[in-house]
């Protein structure tokens, strides 16, 4: 059987498109439902933390180090810094981290 790359790239496509497509011409009228809005409304909230939160962890040379990261951005952007400030910091601690760790 011979694999061929412009199929899988076609039914990937095929598959975006239809789950762009599919609530725009199944769902005519306005949702009025407050939780299935409020559902709606923290898809893409949780779609960007899970994809974020592994990728802090794997991106440095130890897990310690990208976890200290993760909760001093945290505890910054708790307490009001720009996003600026807290990638900063971020990166400080990874750095600051690294240098002791390896």
């Amino acid at each position: 059987m011979q694999h061929n790359p412009y199929l899988y790239i076609a039914v990937m496509a095929g598959v975006t498109y239809l789950i762009r497509v599919l609530p725009l011409t199944l769902i005519r009228k306005e949702i009025k439902n407050k939780t299935i809005r409020s559902f709606l409304y923290y898809v893409p909230y949780v779609t960007l933390a899970v994809m974020t939160f592994p990728a802090i962890l794997d991106a440095t040379g130890s897990v310690w180090s990208g976890a200290a990261a993760l909760v001093a951005g945290i505890v910054l952007a708790w307490c009001g810094g720009s996003l600026f400030q807290v990638a900063v910091t971020a990166c400080a601690v990874v750095f600051v981290l690294e240098l002791f760790l390896c």
